[in-house]
């Protein structure tokens, strides 16, 4: 593994021909979205296994709204921060393929990034547990909790929550990008959670370059990484745009 700087970055993605990028918490921390395993975010207040899993939201779907509502009230005021409109602006100068993200704050689309892959789906969404139903967000009414839809199901955010699958759809998608990239772009991620954190290694599997964008070294740092870009992403990658000017 190799430090690079913002420069040495831009320099990379001049040279790739089908970059991507992977990204997680990190990357909307500066959006005002804390990290839900940091201190002070969502997992300190509320225990995942209580308010996380798909079996605790149908026990006690009014307990798990509790904790929904403080969530829904973080992301409907957060907004893209540089990073996010960075990625979106390597997209459209057709540099990056597209944006594999296990965030739910649909900020890269905000952004502008089209090719958004929501490896654990959208907050903004709501979607029902028995018909599979759509719901758009203007339609709820989120002073009666739980949300229940016309056909009696429970309604709750389109968001994959502990003991649910991974959307088959984004899996398929995932690793399609994984495979077929020579540049990957780990940005704000410490990649601890399973399944996401196979992608680096399916995209190293056909010799993709893995480059780190991380405030801290991860367990992909020794041993899969090859540059590492120290630094809070909103600040770093400004840096990187600008080198490639």
């Amino acid at each position: 593994m190799k430090n690079i700087t913002p420069p040495e970055l831009a320099a990379l993605l001049k040279e790739s021909r089908k970059a991507l990028a992977l990204t997680g918490a990190g990357i909307s921390v500066e959006s005002g979205i804390p990290d839900f395993r940091s201190k002070g975010g969502l997992w300190e207040r509320f225990d995942p296994m209580e308010y996380a899993t798909i079996r605790a939201f149908e026990k006690n779907p009014a307990k798990v709204w509790g904790m929904l509502q403080e969530m829904d009230r973080i992301l409907v005021g957060a907004r893209p921060n540089p990073a996010h409109y960075a990625l979106a602006e390597l997209e459209k100068r057709g540099i990056l393929s597209g944006v594999i993200t296990q965030n739910v704050d649909n900020l890269h689309q905000a952004a502008g990034s089209v090719n958004v892959v929501e490896y654990h789906g959208n907050a903004h969404r709501f979607a029902c547990l028995n018909c599979r139903g759509k719901w758009p967000r203007e339609a709820l009414d989120f002073s009666q909790t739980p949300l229940y839809c016309y056909c009696g199901g429970l309604i709750k955010p389109d968001v994959v929550f502990f003991g649910e699958a991974i959307p088959e759809e984004a899996m398929h998608r995932a690793n399609a990008l994984a495979l077929s990239c020579d540049l990957l772009l780990i940005v704000g991620s410490s990649m601890e959670v399973a399944p996401a954190n196979m992608l680096p290694e399916v995209a190293k599997s056909t010799n993709a370059i893995i480059v780190e964008s991380n405030t801290e070294s991860t367990r992909l740092t020794r041993y899969l990484t090859d540059y590492f870009l120290e630094g809070q992403a909103g600040e770093v990658w400004p840096q990187v745009m600008k080198a490639m000017e």
